[in-house]
Parts: structure tokens; C-alpha cells; sequence
């Protein structure tokens, strides 16, 4: 069937695609990162590593180095940003939620928190939080739910389920499903009542943030998409700015590393793994 479409042929394709080269797509990384217009306040632009708007129902992923701080802003109050973390080529040594709770004597995550891993290392650290909203609990949806809750859960639908959404992630780094294990969420909360009963507090609201700092090379996947709590009849997320940079890696004299007994035993773990490597 004959067709005017300027794309109906290989050539014309070829020419719309490239034709696209320069302009800013809203939901695609910026390369280079440098080239973000807004650094975050203190940041050099040269220093940026990633640059990226996650829209409601997507994912993203990035290997980013020891030291480097990722800030995830919640643009307008409906972001939800479930996240892993695996220590960057050796990924049998993963994000332990359980851990990162009952660890540390704390369900809820905030500033000084550290995110450990099965190992009981410290992969990254909380320096900065504006919203208090967030979730180390209940995990992220899946293709069940979703698909009772929403009529569908899979990538592809207007409903995604976080748990599809990692394993496309993990795939693009060397890993498969069974690799995905319970998930962090930021930027829509749950608190637990005396009674066990759980509590969906929702945001914070638009623009508020949190930053992590990597303590040891990691690999980071995001899922953005609606808490499996959110009690709003429809699929509702919005879009989440990532943004990575270079920083430097917690030190011994530093606060945060000996807030804590059981944080100050985490960092040394840490640093005894990264000093019989050769990297600290």
C-alpha cells in the first residue's frame, strides 16, 4: 500500500533519525551529562556523570564509581523511585533490605542512613533528604498485581510493574530475574502502626530530594513507577530527575561513619574488602 509518510522507506527513516541529532528529548539521558544546564548547587558541570529525566512508568541504570553522590529529585510530588544497588562486578553482593533495617535499629530511611549489602558492607550512604517520604519495606509492584490492580503490568503497558521493569534493567548488566532482590523506594512513604497495620503517607510534595553517596563502586537500577500502596484508582507516577556526580567516598573522620556502632562496623568492613583489593 503506497503511503506518504516521510519515514516509510529506509532512506527516509535514515533522515528523520538523524534529523533529531541536538534536540532535547525529555526522557532520554544528556550526553554529555556536563551538558545538564542546572548542576545542583556546588556541583561543576565538568563533574556530572548523569544526566537524566525518568518518566512515570520507566527505568533506568548506571555503573557509578566510589565517591560519586546520585541525587534523585521528585519533580512534581508523583515520582517513586525504586532502586537496587549491586557491587559493581561482583553482583552476589547486593542491596539487603532486611539488613538496612534491622541493622541499623531503623525501618525508615533519611539522612545518615546507610544502605548495606548481604555482606554487611556499606554500598551507599543518605547525606542529603528533603522529603522524609520514603519505603524499606513493602518492595515493588509486580506483574500480579498489576495486572488485578491496573488490567496490566507488563513493560510495555501504560501500568508497568517495577519488578519487569528491573529485570530489563538487570539484563543490560550481566544479570537475570533471580538476581533482583527486594527493592528500597523513595519519594512516597509508609509507616507501621503500633498495631502491625501498615499506613501509605504518600509525598512530600514537588522538588523535594535525596542524595546517596556510593561507598564502593555499584551498579544502580531504577525503576520509577506507583508504590503498590498507592491507594489512587489509577497508574499514577511522575517523572524523576537523576542526577550523578563525582564526590568523595565517606572517611574515617567524617560523621556519618562513626554515628553508630553498627555503622562504624560497616564502614570498617568496607574498608578492610576495599583495602585488601587495592582500592583504598
Amino acid at each position: 500500500m503506497a503511503t506518504d509518510s516521510a519515514t516509510a522507506s529506509a532512506y527516509g527513516a535514515r533522515d528523520h533519525a538523524r534529523a533529531q541529532e541536538g534536540t532535547k528529548a525529555d526522557t532520554m539521558p544528556v550526553l554529555p551529562a556536563s551538558s545538564w544546564p542546572t548542576p545542583p548547587e556546588a556541583v561543576a558541570a565538568e563533574d556530572l556523570v548523569w544526566a537524566e529525566t525518568v518518566a512515570g512508568g520507566n527505568y533506568t541504570h548506571k555503573v557509578l564509581g566510589r565517591g560519586h553522590e546520585l541525587r534523585l529529585t521528585d519533580l512534581t510530588g508523583d515520582a517513586c523511585a525504586h532502586l537496587l544497588l549491586y557491587s559493581a562486578g561482583r553482583p552476589w553482593e547486593r542491596l539487603n533490605t532486611a539488613d538496612t533495617v534491622k541493622v541499623l535499629w531503623n525501618a525508615y530511611l533519611g539522612e545518615g542512613h546507610l544502605l548495606l549489602s548481604d555482606q554487611g558492607r556499606v554500598l551507599a550512604s543518605i547525606t542529603e533528604d528533603t522529603s522524609g517520604r520514603h519505603d524499606a519495606l513493602t518492595g515493588t509492584s509486580t506483574l500480579a498485581h498489576n495486572t488485578v490492580r491496573y488490567g496490566d503490568g507488563t513493560p510495555q503497558s501504560d501500568s508497568p510493574a517495577g519488578r519487569e521493569l528491573f529485570k530489563l534493567a538487570a539484563l543490560k548488566n550481566g544479570l537475570a530475574a533471580r538476581d533482583i532482590p527486594p527493592s528500597l523506594s523513595f519519594f512516597q512513604g509508609v509507616r507501621i502502626g503500633e498495631d502491625g497495620s501498615t499506613e501509605f503517607t504518600g509525598s512530600a510534595g514537588a522538588g523535594t530530594s535525596v542524595t546517596l553517596r556510593a561507598e564502593q563502586d555499584v551498579t544502580v537500577l531504577v525503576a520509577n513507577v506507583a508504590h503498590p500502596l498507592d491507594p489512587r484508582p489509577t497508574y499514577t507516577c511522575g517523572p524523576l530527575e537523576v542526577l550523578a556526580y563525582r564526590a568523595r567516598p565517606t572517611a574515617p573522620a567524617d560523621a556519618l561513619w562513626n554515628a553508630t556502632p553498627e555503622g562504624r562496623r560497616a564502614y570498617r568492613n568496607t574498608a578492610d574488602h576495599l583495602t585488601a583489593r587495592g582500592i583504598a
